[in-house]
Order: C-alpha cells, then sequence, then structure tokens
C-alpha cells in the first residue's frame, strides 16, 4: 500500500480552522452555511452526539470570522463575494460535568470573561443573562456591526440532570432566562444559531425565544449533519479501497456493509439517510468494523427511563408507531422515553403515514440495533456483557451444528443466573428476554421472533437448519407443537431444502425457567 492513500482524518477534530489548516479530510457542507447565513432567521438544530454539530457551529464561526483562506476550493467560494467579518460569541456548554447550579454559572462566566475583556462589561450586571445583554450592545456599538451568537450542545445540564427534579429546574430558569437575551437583544443580532441533542419543551428552556426556526426535522436540512451515502462514494475513494483490498472485498461491498452498520438516520419522513460520521471515519482508520458510535455514550439513563415506565420491549425492538405531535418537543414530565431515544439517535425515522401523521420509528442500523440490545441484557436478566457474549456466540454454534438440546439447557442456565430480584418478574418480562435472546442471535445468523399473528415465536434459520420454536408460559410442550402444527407455522419452509426441526418448549411460571422440551423433526 502506498502512502499515498493513508490520508488524514479527522477524528474527534471539532475545530474547522484546524481540519483545513491540516489538510485533513472535509466532507462539504459549506453551500448550507452560505444558504443559512444569508438569513437572520434564528436557528436551532437537534442531533445525535458525535454526529458533527461542534463542527458546523465551527465553519460557522470561520465563515462569519471572515476566513476565507480556510474555503479555498469549496462549495461556499464560489457563492460568497463579500466576505464581510462580524463579531462572533460561541459558547461551548459541552466542557464539563454539571453537579450544581454553581458549575453551570462557572462554566458561562469563563466564557463569558473572554469576550468581555475584549469588549468590556457593566459592573452593575450580576446574573449571566444580564451579562450577555450588556456583552451584545457594547460589541454592537464598538463594532458598528451586529453581532453573531453560536451556542453548542445548549441542553448539556439538563440532560445531566435528568435524575435530580431540583437541579433540573435550577437549570431550567437560569437557562430560560439566559437564551431569552437572544430575543430581548435582537436588533444587535446578526445570526444566532443553538445545537443541543434534544428540544426542551416551549413552556421550559425556550418560551422566550419564540421566533427560534427548528430545522432539526427540516427536508431542507436532513442532511446538513452526517455523511450520505454519495458523500461516502466520492470522499472516501481511497479508504474504501483499502479496507476492501485487505478483506477482499468490492468498492460496492464496501459500501453495502457500510450500509448496514452505519448508515440509515432519517431526520425528515422524505430526507436522505446519513451515515454516522464518528463510525465512518473510525472504521477507515482501524479499518475494522466496531461499534464505534455506541461504545463511546452508553444509553444509561434512557434504558432506567424505559424501566420506570414499564414500556414493552417488544414494541420498540420490533418498530413502534408514534405521532408527530410528540417529536416536536420534549417534556420531562411526559413520562414517555420515545422522543428522547429518537433524539439522542438511537431510533430513527423509518416510515411515515401521512393520513395519520405517524411515524415508523426503529434502529437506524446495525451498530445502533445490536448494542442496543445488548446494553439492554444486563438490566433485564442481571447477566453481565462477558457472560452474555459467551451466551449468544455458544447459542447460535449449537443450533448451526444441530445441537438444539445443547441450546435449551444453556438457555436454561441464563435464565439460573437471573439474580432473586429478577425472578419475581412478570410473564412480560421474561417474554421480553426471550425477544431479546432471539433478537441479538440476529447479527450472527438469520433469527427472528414472532411479529405479527400466524407466526411461530421464533424461528432461526442456520446454513443446514431451519428451528421453528414455540414457548409455552402456563401451557405444556406438546401443546406448543401441536399449535406448530395447527396453525401451520411450518408451511414457508416446506419447499427450503435444509432440515426443518420443530420445538415446543414449556416454561414453569413456578420455576421461573424452561422447565421440558419437546421435539419433531
Amino acid at each position: 500500500m502506498t502512502n499515498s492513500i493513508v490520508r488524514k482524518l479527522p477524528i474527534g477534530i471539532q475545530t474547522f480552522e484546524k481540519i483545513r489548516e491540516g489538510n485533513y479530510v472535509y466532507v462539504d457542507k459549506t453551500e448550507w452555511v452560505w444558504r443559512m447565513a444569508s438569513l437572520e432567521t434564528p436557528f436551532f438544530l437537534s442531533r445525535p452526539r458525535r454526529f458533527g454539530k461542534s463542527l458546523l457551529l465551527s465553519t460557522f464561526e470561520a465563515y462569519f470570522k471572515g476566513r476565507k483562506d480556510l474555503f479555498k476550493g469549496l462549495a461556499i467560494e464560489r457563492l460568497e463575494q463579500d466576505w464581510i467579518e462580524y463579531p462572533v460569541i460561541h459558547l461551548d456548554l459541552n466542557a464539563k460535568k454539571f453537579d450544581t447550579g454553581e458549575d453551570l454559572i462557572r462554566l458561562v462566566d469563563r466564557q463569558l470573561l473572554v469576550y468581555e475583556a475584549i469588549y468590556g462589561s457593566s459592573d452593575a450586571d450580576e446574573t449571566i443573562d444580564d451579562r450577555l445583554f450588556t456583552l451584545l450592545r457594547l460589541i454592537c456599538e464598538q463594532t458598528g456591526k451586529r453581532v453573531v451568537v453560536l451556542v453548542d450542545e445548549y441542553d448539556k445540564p439538563l440532560l445531566q440532570s435528568f435524575d435530580n427534579e431540583k437541579l433540573q429546574e435550577e437549570y431550567r430558569l437560569m437557562l430560560k432566562a439566559f437564551y431569552g437575551v437572544l430575543k430581548s437583544a435582537d436588533r444587535y443580532l446578526r445570526f444566532v444559531f443553538l445545537t443541543g441533542v434534544t428540544k426542551f419543551s416551549q413552556v421550559s428552556v425556550f418560551s422566550d425565544l419564540n421566533q427560534l426556526n427548528d430545522i432539526s426535522m427540516d427536508w431542507q436540512f436532513a442532511t446538513l449533519c452526517g455523511i450520505t451515502r454519495e458523500e461516502l462514494a466520492t470522499n472516501f475513494v481511497p479508504e474504501i479501497e483499502a479496507f476492501g483490498k485487505k478483506n477482499n472485498w468490492s468498492f460496492v461491498e464496501v459500501v453495502e456493509r457500510m450500509e448496514r452498520n452505519y448508515d440509515g438516520y432519517h431526520f425528515h419522513q422524505d430526507g436522505v439517510g446519513v451515515f454516522n460520521p464518528f463510525s465512518v471515519l473510525n472504521v477507515f482508520d482501524g479499518r475494522k468494523f466496531s461499534n464505534y458510535w455506541f461504545q463511546t455514550g452508553t444509553p444509561t439513563f434512557l434504558v432506567e427511563m424505559l424501566r420506570k415506565s414499564e414500556y414493552d420491549l417488544r414494541t420498540l425492538l420490533n418498530g413502534i408507531e408514534a405521532p408527530a405531535s410528540m417529536f416536536s418537543e420534549y417534556r420531562v414530565e411526559a413520562n414517555n422515553p420515545i422522543p428522547l431515544i429518537y433524539q439522542s439517535g438511537y431510533l430513527t425515522i423509518k416510515g411515515y403515514n401521512e393520513r395519520f401523521q405517524n411515524y415508523l420509528l426503529e434502529f437506524p442500523n446495525d451498530e445502533v440495533r445490536y448494542g442496543f440490545m445488548s446494553f439492554l441484557v444486563p438490566f433485564y436478566t442481571g447477566v453481565n456483557n462477558d457472560d452474555q457474549g459467551f451466551y449468544i456466540g455458544r447459542f447460535v454454534e449449537e443450533l448451526e451444528s444441530g445441537d438444539y438440546d445443547a441450546f435449551l439447557t444453556r438457555l436454561q442456565a441464563f435464565f439460573a443466573d437471573f439474580p432473586y430480584e429478577l425472578n419475581a418478574k412478570t410473564e412480560r418480562h421474561y417474554q421480553v428476554v426471550f425477544y431479546l435472546v432471539f433478537k441479538l442471535m440476529g447479527q450472527f445468523t438469520q433469527a427472528e421472533v414472532k411479529s405479527a399473528k400466524g407466526r411461530a415465536d421464533a424461528i432461526v434459520k442456520t446454513p443446514k437448519y431451519i428451528y421453528v420454536f414455540e414457548f409455552k408460559l402456563n401451557g405444556t410442550a406438546e401443546e406448543a407443537l401441536q399449535q406448530i402444527e395447527d396453525k401451520g407455522y411450518l408451511i414457508p419452509y416446506q419447499a427450503d431444502g435444509r432440515e426443518v426441526i420443530k420445538l415446543g418448549v414449556e416454561f414453569s411460571a413456578e420455576e421461573r425457567n424452561i422447565s421440558r422440551w419437546l421435539n419433531v423433526m
């Protein structure tokens, strides 16, 4: 492999200036920057973490500072004629962990001081919102130009305080007043752009900033962050070819495998799908598939919300319909975790019912699908991630070899590992665990679980065998086998050519485990 193929990939780099001056690979989004900058409407964009929000704001900062040299060869170079320099205030709330109200004040104070050292301040201003208003006025008066305000991860304090209602309310009031300045100081502002993971209710943080243009689910801006398939195939040719050469895959095969693992995010029902940029860069850097994005931030608080709301995970894992009104904002008190799970990037739009205005939400890709399900297992079974990987791998190997007795014996051991407090769970809890096990097997073989009337509880297809499972909770293995026969569950597989094995499995409510099973070949 020649050195010319190895290019600099901007993993973890969120500064446009550093990317351009360091000659890193850059996917050109500057036409969108120019279009948005030509307007004076304040914008808000919600996107999952590590999706390029910080780099986007940095690009806007470089543009408004008139850094024409950084945009050489990019789309904006042919669009912009004037390159007017404006004063810019760039605030970043993603810089630290927030445990108290004072933490938020200190962070904003430190960032405001940088600008106050240049433009001055008023001794009469004590609160951060009063200081921001004075600062905007002073900058405008001294420069004769209106100010650009960029706020990155505006909601970080709120997301970190979900389990502390008192602290969340303190943050909400502080941020409401602070962001409200962006309306009262409108005459001093040239451009405003806020980003975050989720949009909190209008009656909460943004109630005083009601002119905010939320473009999070706007068709025009669906690909503003992320990488489209066309951008992947155009901008990463050397990386795709090198990855393919290592694994003996064609160019098309690499792109298709990348799609299955990292594509599939849709931020509008008619919008083009996008790849997760963080995972794309890491795959090309390490030249192997892994759950790069998922591993950088585990969804612990989202899973806790699912448990507290007693949400039926089978519905979530199989795709869920949700009304459009649910995604315009997030209300903490609503006790509905789905909007936040969507906005955090674990679900995405896969369909839309225009008549009833309902979205179909599913996992975007295999990275998120199997990463999320694997993360759920310890919360619902008490089986840790290391043991879980062992179980799933052996489950698949045993079914591939035709040893279904070993598979079901191991499944008994899996349930036997449940701690005492989980053994008192409801029947639905155990159905969910069955669902998780078979769904996780699906990343290694063709495993599926019941999603419609008239299908067996689980179907597993291996190179030599097709297994048809029917589980009976408070029923017998004989009844399960009879149901397979009566309902015609085998009919779709009779002409397949592989050996079909039907298994009736009995689950004992008293033992809270598999008690016996019968099979017919």
